[in-house]
């Protein structure tokens, strides 16, 4: 779908306070998802990096079977993590300059959606093998449910609600 054509003067979204065109919204939405991705990027690469060395510790060949199949999981969350973070790069080169600046923005919105997905299971599983090393499975149960109920709540369940009330008059 290419960008919709408005009059140079006219505001993308009219009543938004805004003087923009779409185009501008487009660049600026882009410029904001590419911010937010850097965010999540930086993130997943510690994360990814800490699994990575965890293999290469002594302790390594004493986790049980349980606990190397969470961490198996664990690095196939953040390798997609990863790479669903530069796919919104890929997404632009090849579609750069051709018009599509919508497709790219909403594309690249959805697969910001899948990455927090994917960091969220991400870092509560770390949280359940930590915790099931240290102390026990019965803890890491505990703590990585904490761990998701709180990312649940801070990424979920209080950004939708701040959306609602913003809605009312």
């Amino acid at each position: 779908m290419a960008e919709q054509q408005h009059a140079p003067d006219a505001d993308a979204l009219p009543g938004d306070g805004r003087d923009e065109t779409e185009t501008e919204r487009l660049d600026r939405n882009f410029s904001e998802i590419l911010q937010e991705l850097r965010v999540t990027q930086t993130g997943t690469q510690i994360l990814t990096g800490f699994l990575l060395a965890v293999a290469f510790q002594n302790r390594f060949t004493s986790l049980n079977e349980f606990q190397v199949d969470v961490y198996l999981v664990l690095v196939i969350l953040a390798a997609s993590a990863t790479a669903l973070g530069l796919a919104p790069v890929s997404l632009h080169r090849m579609l750069f300059r051709r018009g599509e600046k919508d497709r790219i923005v909403a594309i690249s919105s959805a697969l910001l959606d899948v990455i927090l997905i994917c960091v969220a299971a991400c870092i509560t599983g770390v949280v359940l093998l930590v915790f099931d090393v240290v102390a026990s499975l019965t803890a890491g149960i505990v703590a990585s449910s904490c761990v998701l109920i709180g990312l649940l709540v801070l990424w979920y369940v209080f950004p939708r609600r701040e959306r609602r009330s913003r809605r009312k008059p």
